[in-house]
């Protein structure tokens, strides 16, 4: 069996982990700060199939969602799993014919969506706010508490004897003659690996940069606002049609689109918002405004509750929205597993699964040809 180095010890990393330790690889994780302190601890733990378009990434969707469930069982750590199901909801007959389309194309994928009529949206939601022109049902989006999520990946990657070291960060690549990657340089010394897994996040573009096999991964920034404390009065992840055409974007300017649900611990999670401005800090007013001014259009009892924190994110952008999941063409022994934007937590059962497969020699139960490294061959580095 390889031993295998897994830089970044997020969800995606952990489900990494996980699957190859599980394989028999002698594994180890690193990570320069504590797992899941990264961009895994500013999600919402969406789960979702219901905010992508037919094609591959919604097939690795509907095979991760399905080893959620299974996980949910499978690990001997709780993660707060919970099979929630979400709904879409439309604020004219045009978004709503453009949602039915939509909910039609992901059927022939798997996908179960269940139409909704204005009149029985109350039956989901009763405090949804009056006069929407009805909306999609999707039982299979799911939601967890992702740093409990990591957590328990990384619990059981240790239980099949995966080491993982936190506080060290991956400074430069260990190469052999012919350029092979053998290993990673780390500030706490030098690592031998037969195989090198790049599972950084949002800083992926920057680790693979250093490896020699660049991607074009690169910060969006998003944020999301944390409410006070209330009784279950959102039993769903409930977001606005506009969602999807968003997520789907490549503007680099500000976009909100509102998604809101609860949480067991009471508190109602209010998204979300996107731009690519790098790594820049600060908390624009702006984008608080419009996404309370958003959940208050969809939830109007959320007008009278307090808002108790706001926090900030970077999601792992790729520019065709496709993860990059697999073996590095120019680089003999770096593979990647990053660029999943905000949906990493949802996708990242099965991007162990798949890059365990791959590194396994068995055929995957997806595709891996349209996530592949290969499409950027001609990547030269970082994209600011």
């Amino acid at each position: 069996m390889a031993r295998i180095v897994v830089i970044g010890a997020g969800v995606v990393g952990a489900a990494c982990a996980y699957h190859l330790a599980k394989d028999g690889h002698r594994v180890t994780v690193l990570d320069r700060s504590a797992p899941g302190m990264g961009t895994t601890s500013r999600g919402e733990g969406n789960i979702l199939v219901s905010d992508k378009e037919p094609g591959p990434e919604l097939d690795l969707a509907m095979w991760s969602q399905r080893r959620w469930r299974e996980l949910a069982n499978e690990l001997s750590t709780g993660f707060e799993w919970e099979a929630k199901g979400g709904l879409v909801v439309a604020t004219s007959e045009t978004a709503r014919s453009a949602l039915q389309v939509l909910a039609a194309g992901q059927q022939h994928s798997g996908v179960t969506a269940v139409d909704v009529p204005a009149a029985d949206l109350h039956s989901f939601e009763p405090h949804l706010a009056s006069g929407l022109a009805g909306g999609m049902h999707y039982p299979q989006d799911q939601q967890v508490q992702p740093v409990l999520a990591a957590a328990a990946l990384l619990h059981g990657a240790a239980a099949h004897k995966a080491e993982i070291r936190s506080g060290v960060e991956v400074t430069g690549a260990v190469t052999s003659r012919d350029g092979t990657l053998t290993g990673v340089h780390t500030t706490a010394g030098p690592l031998l690996a037969d195989v090198v897994v790049n599972a950084a996040g949002t800083w992926g573009g920057t680790v693979s940069t250093m490896l020699g096999g660049p991607v074009p991964v690169q910060p969006r920034r998003g944020y999301v606002l944390v409410t006070e404390p209330l009784p279950r009065v959102v039993r769903h992840k409930v977001y606005s049609a506009d969602y999807v055409a968003n997520v789907a974007s490549s503007d680099a300017g500000l976009e909100t689109s509102v998604v809101i649900e609860g949480t067991r611990g009471g508190t109602v999670l209010i998204g979300a918002s996107r731009e690519r401005v790098g790594f820049a800090g600060g908390m624009p007013v702006l984008v608080v405004q419009r996404l309370a001014a958003q959940a208050v259009r969809l939830f109007p009892m959320l007008a009278d509750v307090a808002l108790m924190r706001v926090y900030r994110g970077f999601r792992p952008y790729c520019p065709d929205h496709q993860p990059v999941i697999g073996p590095d063409p120019r680089v003999a022994g770096l593979w990647h597993a990053c660029g999943h934007e905000g949906a990493g937590v949802g996708l990242a059962p099965a991007t162990g699964a798949l890059l365990a497969d791959l590194i396994a020699g068995r055929a995957p139960e997806v595709d891996a040809a349209r996530f592949a490294p290969a499409r950027f061959a001609d990547h030269e580095g970082v994209v600011a």
